[in-house]
């Protein structure tokens, strides 16, 4: 009696082989797909489209941070005015950017990666124009005591608004190139905002004691100092964002 299998048990293997090579392939092919798409001009174009209003939307709020600062310095209520109406710009371009997203989204069927980088950058833009508002309340606050002779030499809340607007700027770079080191690192800055927050609101309290005349200017310094401590807080919320766009993970910057 003869072993039927003996003379196909080579052949046997090497199908083995095949299929164990073409599995492989397979599984690296799948990995690959759920981090990037294949060529898909349309979707790249809308989503090139999104980054750049994310960016555009970015400039505006940190030129509206500088110019509420400056306006608030100089006493300029003309200035100030000037800072409320550009935030009409900004909630106009993030209806615009969120338009684009829920379009693509609906129309392109992205995934994974891609899907990720939408979600996050919606939210950045919701982020973006938060801020803005938060600068048009600080002009806000500096039409109001324009008229009046300044409280105290500003100091710590001009140097608040500059390291908020350079957070911006750096938390949109580290966004674009998907830096989480650099994120974590600006988002760890917030605390600089705070100390100096802190420090303003304990000189104004101070002076609001000392003479009752000087609570309606210290209540609206107090005011304007909030809000742009709260922009260093939406720049953590981006800081998680670049996190979650990398990762897929949602993590707390700001314990």
């Amino acid at each position: 009696m003869t072993d039927d299998r003996s003379p196909n048990a080579p052949q046997a293997t090497e199908a083995s082989q095949i299929v164990a090579e073409a599995l492989s392939v397979a599984a690296r092919a799948a990995a690959q797909m759920t981090e990037t798409h294949p060529s898909r001009p349309g979707l790249d174009q809308e989503m090139r489209e999104v980054k750049d209003g994310i960016l555009r939307m970015g400039s505006l709020v940190e030129e509206s941070i500088r110019a509420a600062m400056a306006a608030l310095v100089a006493h300029d209520a003309d200035a100030a005015l000037a800072v409320i109406l550009a935030d009409g710009r900004i909630n106009e371009m993030q209806r615009e950017v969120s338009g684009l997203i829920t379009r693509t989204i609906a129309t392109q069927s992205p995934v994974a990666r891609d899907l990720r980088f939408l979600l996050a950058l919606d939210h950045v833009g919701y982020e973006l124009e938060r801020m803005g508002d938060h600068a048009a309340s600080v002009a806000k606050q500096v039409r109001k005591l324009a008229p009046e002779p300044p409280l105290k030499r500003y100091i710590d809340l001009p140097a608040m608004g500059e390291l908020a607007a350079q957070l911006v700027g750096g938390i949109l770079r580290a966004l674009v190139d998907v830096d989480v080191e650099a994120a974590r690192s600006i988002a760890a800055r917030d605390d600089e905002i705070d100390a100096l927050y802190h420090r303003t609101f304990d000189e104004v309290v101070s002076l609001m004691r000392a003479d009752p005349g000087n609570v309606d200017r210290g209540t609206r310094i107090l005011f304007a100092s909030h809000y742009v401590e709260r922009i260093g807080d939406r720049v953590t919320n981006i800081a998680e964002d670049v996190v979650f766009l990398a990762s897929g993970e949602i993590e707390d910057l700001n314990p």
